[in-house]
Parts: structure tokens; C-alpha cells; sequence
């Protein structure tokens, strides 16, 4: 697992054979950035269900100013670290580990411009993470909330969002909703 592009590009990211993750493959991953490019520069993110920390070291490499990672796993944390401390960008992580209805009630002072939400498949987490997310107003207008998932009818959300793009790849779906 490599970071596609930016400062950090083609440096591993440790972590790919972490135990209850599923790592987004670099090809979906660089599909997923070019989606979102031009929206990353200076924005604040949010890596809800982190594992390796992939997405966000990603985003960190191509600018985005802070990235809150969280996880429940305490193993994917310590990688985490690890990898926050091999690539030195301490001063644009934040790392939390807890599950993410806490994680999301602990960070409902802060504003997010992109969110990823890749929580293990078969459960209702995205549709429960975009409700939080709602409820405490922790997106600036126009921010994304990238959404991936094995079945896209799991990637639910309300009228204040709109689908910005969806594409899929094999068995797996990656849904942008943009707040309205």
C-alpha cells in the first residue's frame, strides 16, 4: 500500500495486512482522489473507520491541512502512529480511539470539509455515521462525504445531502455525497 500522489507519494503505508481491515487498493484510491481533486488543499478531514490510516495519509500528502483519524481497533491506532510518526506530519494528524459514535460525539465542536466513511461492510454504520453527522453539524457547506461500501443500498442519507459521483469497482462501491 503506497500513497498515490503528493509529497509523500510512493512512500508504504504500513498497516496492509492489519487484522479486521480491508485497505482501499491503490487503483481505487487514486480513482476516488481524482474525484475529490481540487478539494483536499487546506481542508479538514475526517477518517472515521481509519484502519492503516490510508485515506488520510493520502489526503495529508495531497494538502489538506488536518486529518483526524479514528478507529476502535487499538492495533490499527498504534500503526497509525507509526506511520504519522515514519511520515513526520504530526502537526496534521489527530488520532482517536474510540468507536465512531463517541468519536463523532467527541468531534462535534470541530467543522469537517471531507469525511470518509469505510466501516466494515454489512452494518447499518454509514447510514448511523451520516445521522450523527446531521445532528451535530460538523460539515461546512459543500463538504463531501465519501461513502464505500460492498452494497450500495447500505449508503443511505438524507435530503440535506446530494450524490456528487458514484462509481464502482468489483464488489465494492465508493458513493460522494456533497452536504447541500
Amino acid at each position: 500500500m503506497k500513497i498515490v500522489s503528493g509529497f509523500l507519494k510512493g512512500r508504504n503505508i504500513e498497516g496492509f495486512h492489519l487484522e479486521g481491515t480491508r485497505p482501499t487498493m491503490d487503483r481505487v484510491k487514486e480513482s476516488l482522489f481524482s474525484m475529490i481533486q481540487g478539494k483536499i488543499e487546506n481542508c479538514i478531514c475526517l477518517d472515521l473507520f481509519s484502519g492503516s490510516g490510508n485515506l488520510g495519509f493520502e489526503s495529508i500528502s495531497r494538502g489538506a491541512k488536518k486529518v483526524y483519524f479514528n478507529d476502535f481497533n487499538k492495533k490499527a491506532v498504534q500503526i497509525i502512529r507509526k506511520n504519522i510518526n515514519t511520515f513526520s506530519v504530526f502537526d496534521r494528524s489527530v488520532v482517536l480511539n474510540m468507536n465512531y459514535k463517541k468519536a463523532l460525539q467527541e468531534l462535534k465542536m470541530e467543522k469537517f470539509d471531507i469525511i470518509f466513511l469505510d466501516p466494515p461492510y454489512d452494518t447499518d454504520y454509514i447510514e448511523e455515521s451520516i445521522e450523527i453527522i446531521e445532528k451535530y453539524e460538523i460539515l461546512h457547506s459543500n463538504a463531501l462525504v465519501v461513502c464505500e461500501s460492498n452494497r450500495l443500498e447500505k449508503i443511505v442519507y438524507s435530503k440535506k445531502f446530494e450524490e456528487f459521483k458514484r462509481r464502482r469497482y468489483g464488489d465494492k462501491w465508493v458513493v460522494i455525497l456533497r452536504k447541500i
